[in-house]
């Protein structure tokens, strides 16, 4: 491959940036094809002796991001994506916000066309990053080629530090073949600044509250495995026996036995029992009830502790906000309660009294062993046989419904879907993202990869589907069950229970195991409730992606509209919008 000639001391753009970001521990990109990033993939192709780079392909800018996103949610590590701006960067939007929301550290690398090529009159702005900024942490273009390392690691550091983000370096057409000259210097620390920890007085008051409460309850969310609090919240927890109900990728820090670790989607009906919360990195948004009545107790008592200040006494007042890490946070108050001989005297049983009448309805349903299939039934069958240290990716809508009532997540970062915005067939590319993940992982330690599981909607699937084609030629380990209820389940039975019937909701039961056939996955067709076990004996054992597509009822979810005891997800909270919309409360 052509490059421009080097002098002694010189190297391509490319191999400035390669070698920048080796130094992160990384071995895992995700780049589409093309002329855009070709003389930095033929560096880290080139540079495999010192460095080995796998290199994942995909098929649509979303999708990159996105798998750019699921790797650093899965391994913690710096997620990173190349794309072309110009062409590409108004199809990255998606990826990118949703990286964004879940405080994903991603970096992407989007070439830009040269100044000279700006148009005096154009329907665009000089800056083509205009169109991301609102929506990313940091985005900045390099302004000479000199400079290539130096924006890389401020890209890093940003994505990395702090509360986690999106950062976009926009690096002009040409610059990754250019000559750059590597005068003998110190390379750049990567220290990343350490987050503070808590003020004495707040965690004094935090567990004075927590010594006093008659029903405790810690909140967890994505911040708390973001800290590495996985350790000192397990800790917490079993000393003092304080429940935690987890959400998001704060899921599995306790594994969810239903004793101490309990799964928010299915255990929030506890939530308004609770006299003190303990909230520790989530966001009191929508999915949390936004943290006031009827969700919580109107009277309740508020611990609420996260690295980003803006989040605190959000929609609710916090009665002990503490701008510190997570973890840090839990080891001092672990240390506070020991100090002050502190003795828990309640039990967390009072979680599972609170599910009892809806434990008891979910038990009932989807028992039936004839087709059509519930998605309760194949949800039961996947959790017989997922290992406990499987990652899970969740995408649809009634599907994830049905699965959060009996799926559970036992170890850490092995949870992941689309909240908070909810888009719409971005598990496809989290999932290929958390697999690459597990494959570099095992790589390292000479161990077969971990499991991935996609657990999708019909709909869902069908937005980045040819993202199958890059998980297939990378040999990533992961499953996908589609839930198969011909259309848009959610939106048909809302139009039903509205008007008594539906329009431009259906899709049919399609062959999509036949697309995961025609990129080499593995494919299957499952219509019969006894094939479903074999057919995941099958694809855990198998070599390659697989793709199961499960027909499932297309009138179940119609139950769910209608009765409050199988919601696991909420749509209305504000005590003003159930009056207006006679949403009932969860049960």
């Amino acid at each position: 491959m052509n490059t421009t000639p080097k002098r002694p001391n010189a190297l391509t753009g490319g191999e400035v940036i390669n070698r920048a970001l080796t130094r992160y521990g990384v071995n895992t990109t995700f780049a589409l094809a093309g002329t855009a990033h070709a003389h930095l993939l033929w560096a880290m192709d080139q540079d495999k002796a010192r460095h080995p780079w796998t290199i994942i392909s995909g098929r649509h800018e979303s999708g990159t991001v996105g798998a750019a996103d699921g790797y650093a949610r899965a391994s913690g590590k710096l997620g990173i994506a190349m794309i072309n701006a110009e062409h590409g960067l108004a199809n990255a939007m998606t990826g990118i916000v949703v990286a964004q929301s879940a405080c994903s550290p991603v970096l992407v690398l989007a070439t830009l066309s040269t100044p000279s090529q700006t148009e005096a009159v154009s329907e665009r702005g000089n800056d083509l990053l205009d169109m991301a900024k609102p929506f990313v942490k940091w985005a900045k273009a390099v302004p000479d080629p000199s400079r290539l390392e130096e924006y890389v690691h401020a890209a890093a550091k940003q994505a990395m530090s702090g509360r986690p983000g999106v950062a976009l370096l926009g690096i002009p057409h040409g610059w990754e073949s250019k000559a750059v000259e590597m005068s003998e210097r110190t390379e750049m620390a990567l220290t990343l600044p350490r987050n503070p920890g808590p003020a004495e007085e707040a965690v004094k008051s935090a567990a004075a509250l927590l010594a006093n409460a008659k029903r405790p309850l810690i909140l967890a969310g994505a911040g708390a495995a973001l800290s590495g609090a996985g350790a000192a919240l397990r800790r917490l927890a079993e000393t003092y026996r304080f429940p935690v109900l987890a959400n998001g990728l704060g899921r599995g820090l306790v594994p969810e036995d239903l004793k101490l670790g309990f799964p928010w989607p299915l255990s929030q009906v506890a939530a308004k029992h609770a006299d003190v919360v303990l909230v520790l990195g989530a966001r009191l948004t929508q999915r949390m009830g936004y943290g006031m009545a009827p969700r919580f107790a109107a009277n309740a008592k508020f611990i609420q502790v996260d690295v980003h200040a803006e989040e605190l006494n959000r929609n609710r007042s916090v009665d002990v906000p503490i701008v510190a890490d997570v973890r840090l946070t839990v080891e001092a108050l672990h240390t506070e309660l020991t100090r002050i001989g502190f003795k828990n005297s309640t039990d967390p049983t009072w979680i599972n009294e609170a599910m009892t009448v809806r434990q008891a309805r979910i038990a009932e349903l989807g028992l039936d062993a004839k087709a059509p299939i519930h998605p309760y039934r194949m949800a039961r069958e996947l959790m017989k046989v997922m290992p406990d240290n499987a990652i899970y990716v969740g995408d649809g809508a009634d599907i994830q419904n049905w699965m959060h009532a009996i799926m559970r997540v036992r170890s850490e970062r092995a949870f992941m879907d689309h909240y908070p915005y909810g888009s719409m067939g971005t598990g496809t590319p989290l999932a290929i993202g958390a697999a690459s993940a597990l494959k570099e992982e095992a790589l390292k330690a000479g161990t077969t990869p971990r499991p991935t599981v996609l657990v999708t909607g019909d709909g869902a699937f069908g937005f980045y589907c040819s993202e199958f084609n890059g998980a297939v030629m990378a040999g990533l380990r992961l499953i996908c069950l589609i839930s198969n209820d011909a259309g848009w389940g959610t939106e048909r039975h809302g139009q039903i229970k509205a008007l008594g019937g539906h329009v431009n909701c259906d899709l049919g039961h399609c062959d999509y195991h036949l697309i995961g056939e025609a990129y080499g996955a593995i494919g299957k067709r499952i219509e019969n409730p006894a094939d479903i076990a074999p057919a995941l004996q099958m694809a855990f054992a198998a070599d390659r992606p697989v793709v199961l597509n499960v027909i499932t009822d297309p009138m179940a979810g119609l139950v769910r509209k209608e009765d409050p005891r199988v919601q696991c997800i909420a749509f209305e909270d504000l005590l003003s919008s159930m009056k207006t919309h006679y949403t009932p409360e969860v049960a």
